[in-house]
């Protein structure tokens, strides 16, 4: 069995608050990092992998299902895992081009993507007040890389790799909402996040990377990203996706642009562009109105 009965609505909130808090702690620890992104990727997966794995084949449910799993539905969880490391891939990356305000409110516009998405594929689609949301996210959107192309082209360029990054979290929650009606979240994460890992080490060999080498605290950051951003982060919201819709596990992640930038202002007092400000409270808003679409549709 996937899941035991429905945690209290206490419990789901208590659980997105404390995943939106870990994975705010991300962006600060990527900019702080002098490793490549693709290195820092494999390692925050690699890690995770490794600590989560042992965990999986002690749990009876867990350890059960992973036997049981086929090729075919193995070789989908490996698409699953590759899929997660482009999005980890082109987030990293976008940090080392524009702002971590501009990078984590576009890489979060993934909602806007879910919604566009899950009514096709689980019946939860979205309403005239959800449809608003997302052209003004869209616009929000379109603000913030317009600020930033004026600050250069690398930023511009940054702005791409983020939205590339949103796409990808869609496609992962998405899968993830499908998978975890079947499979038990250990037996669901720790082929996903192996198989992300296997992809980010050959994409880092293919690009030249070092794996070892680095500085103590390069290790003591990659132990971090692995252990609260994703441990704590995305595995919890993997855990709701068996309880909770796409769209509403998707649309929790809005708190991460305020943890995040809150972050990068006091640790990198990196103060965000007034446009890239004005472009978040536009983004924001437009996934505010999906929120509230979905409610509405519960009703």
């Amino acid at each position: 069995m996937a899941k035991g009965s429905r945690p209290s609505p206490a419990t789901l909130t208590a659980t997105l608050s404390l995943a939106i808090a870990a994975i705010s702690t991300a962006a600060v620890l990527v900019r702080l990092s002098d490793a490549p992104a693709l290195v820092l990727a494999f390692y925050r997966l690699a890690i995770a992998s490794v600590l989560l794995a042992p965990v999986a084949l002690l749990r009876e449910g867990s350890r059960d299902a992973l036997a049981s799993l086929e090729r075919g539905e193995l070789v989908r969880l490996a698409g699953v895992g590759l899929v997660l490391a482009l999005h980890f891939w082109s987030w990293f990356e976008s940090l080392e081009h524009t702002t971590v305000a501009a990078s984590v409110v576009l890489v979060t516009l993934h909602p806007v993507f879910v919604g566009l998405a899950s009514d096709r594929l689980y019946g939860e689609g979205l309403g005239r007040l959800g449809w608003i949301g997302v052209v003004v996210a869209l616009v929000g959107g379109i603000v913030i890389t317009g600020a930033d192309a004026r600050l250069g082209l690398g930023n511009a360029f940054g702005d791409l790799l983020a939205l590339i990054g949103a796409a990808a979290a869609a496609a992962y929650f998405l899968a993830g909402r499908g998978y975890r009606q079947d499979l038990p979240l250990l037996a669901y994460v720790v082929p996903v996040y192996a198989a992300s890992a296997v992809g980010l080490a050959g994409a880092s060999l293919a690009a030249g990377h070092a794996f070892t080498g680095y500085a103590v605290d390069e290790w003591v950051i990659f132990l971090a990203l692995a252990i609260v951003p994703m441990i704590l982060g995305h595995t919890l919201l993997n855990y709701a996706l068996a309880y909770v819709s796409a769209p509403v596990v998707a649309t929790t992640v809005l708190g991460e642009p305020i943890g995040s930038s809150l972050l990068a202002w006091l640790v990198l007092a990196e103060v965000p562009p007034w446009g890239t400000a004005l472009g978040a409270l536009v983004v924001l808003a437009g996934i505010g109105l999906v929120v509230v679409d979905e409610e509405r549709g519960q009703a």
